[in-house]
């Protein structure tokens, strides 16, 4: 367990936090490129406890700001994003994308005021569908992440965004959590009927894995390791990325190009960014039977309440906790370990019934929880490394570091180092 001042450490992620000051040197993911439309209205947008706006200006390029105007404090969500910036609704100030005041049309002596009047703008790129943003203080921002699975089509189909009504670090745990895929998910099927050449038959079949965890140069590591078929072991990996980054297991490690960013709203609530490349090429990853029909109740059913222009209006679940995520007996009936449907259901029910932030000074782990212990571990290490002596994670400025973290499965003979087997899988890995 955690005491309580390191749970308080960890989850806070406010300007001036010990986690907040941290993410803040690291590209973020702010929304998808396709939300914001040349000349198009501006979006509220929230990120690690700060209100913002985002807007793509008449030439494309995308603004995000502090959403009050420097000059009275009125929200810029009001004003009017046109001919190449943005335009207070209150007295007509206008700024560009990297916050230069451009005008300042009430003003009788227009050279009095110069353009030294700044919105607090942040630097922004896009990659992949996505638009980052850098909170931080370096006049130069780090290079840009290079993990595998953000170098995707640049519409973005492979990208689903949900939000959640919950602390960060505890939706980023349930992501190396292993074990509860054996009953949260699958606890209703039985692990023998399915396709012998799914590997992920194993997961269902030995619901106790042996976890084994390492740190590394970018986060930490784990394989959940299982008996297969005779003279042969299963080994399902995933890697956790700083600040927030998770390459989770949805295939063969071979072809697996997936990863989930568990990026704070603020203190109780996030938004997952669950980008899987060949999903959006419309690849199948279904769990089948051994007569090839589909193990229901695994697919992703996921629909939204209509968005608002709500600072947390964007990309609500549907099923919530409102109304029990759907649970029901039905459900159960057919075969869902829990009532709910789908896996990110599965999760969202379990991650946000524990409350907006967890008091893990209650928890009792357990050897199941290696992989949660050192990530906990490794992100209170780092952002302590950062905040007393300025150091940061090597992979911030190396981001190649992360170019062979993956998430998956595989099958090895019995006996193989896990770690030499990974190795192995990647040299056969497909790749961008």
């Amino acid at each position: 367990m955690l005491s309580v001042a390191d749970n308080e450490a960890l989850v806070r992620v406010g300007r001036g936090t010990l986690m907040g000051n941290f993410m803040r040197q690291f590209w973020i993911p702010a929304c998808k490129s396709n939300e914001l439309q040349p000349d198009g209205d501006p979006m509220r947008l929230m990120l690690l406890g700060e209100k913002l706006i985002a807007f793509r200006d008449t030439a494309g390029r995308v603004g995000i700001f502090d959403h009050r105007c420097p000059h009275r404090c009125a929200s810029l969500f009001f004003g009017r994003n046109e001919q190449g910036g943005i335009r207070c609704g209150y007295h007509g100030w206008k700024f560009d994308v990297e916050g230069n005041c451009l005008e300042q049309p009430n003003l009788p002596d227009k050279n009095r005021y110069p353009a030294g009047t700044k919105a607090t703008a942040y630097r922004t790129a896009e990659r992949g569908g996505m638009v980052l943003v850098y909170m931080g203080e370096r006049k130069e921002p780090p290079p840009l992440p290079l993990i595998e699975a953000t170098q995707g089509p640049a519409d973005g189909s492979g990208i689903v965004l949900t939000h959640r009504a919950c602390n960060w670090m505890q939706n980023l745990e349930g992501d190396v959590d292993t074990s509860h895929l054996g009953f949260l998910h699958v606890g209703g099927i039985d692990g023998h009927a399915i396709d012998e050449s799914d590997p992920a038959r194993y997961t269902v079949i030995n619901r106790a894995p042996q976890i084994n965890v390492s740190d590394m140069p970018f986060g930490t590591m784990y394989s959940a390791q299982r008996a297969a078929q005779a003279g042969h072991e299963h080994h399902r990996f995933a890697c956790f990325i700083f600040p927030f980054w998770v390459t989770y297991p949805s295939d063969r490690i071979e072809s697996n190009i997936s990863v989930n960013a568990w990026v704070p709203i603020d203190d109780e609530n996030t938004m997952i960014f669950n980008i899987d490349v060949f999903r959006g090429q419309g690849k199948d990853k279904a769990m089948r039977y051994k007569d090839g029909t589909v193990v229901p109740g695994l697919a992703r059913p996921l629909e939204y309440l209509p968005r608002t222009t709500d600072w947390q209006g964007r990309w609500r679940a549907a099923l919530n906790s409102s109304n029990d995520y759907g649970r029901s007996r039905e459900n159960m009936a057919k075969g869902s370990f829990i009532g709910v449907i789908g896996v990110p259901m599965q999760d969202q029910a379990m991650i946000e019934s524990m409350g907006p932030i967890v008091d893990r000074s209650l928890e009792h782990l357990a050897t199941s929880d290696r992989m949660v212990t050192v990530t906990r571990r490794a992100l209170l290490k780092a952002a302590r490394e950062y905040a007393e002596s300025g150091k940061l994670p090597e992979v911030l400025d190396k981001p190649e570091l992360v170019l062979d973290a993956r998430g998956g499965d595989m099958v090895v003979p019995e006996g193989t180092d896990w770690m030499d087997g990974y190795e192995q899988s990647m040299k056969a890995a497909v790749r961008l």
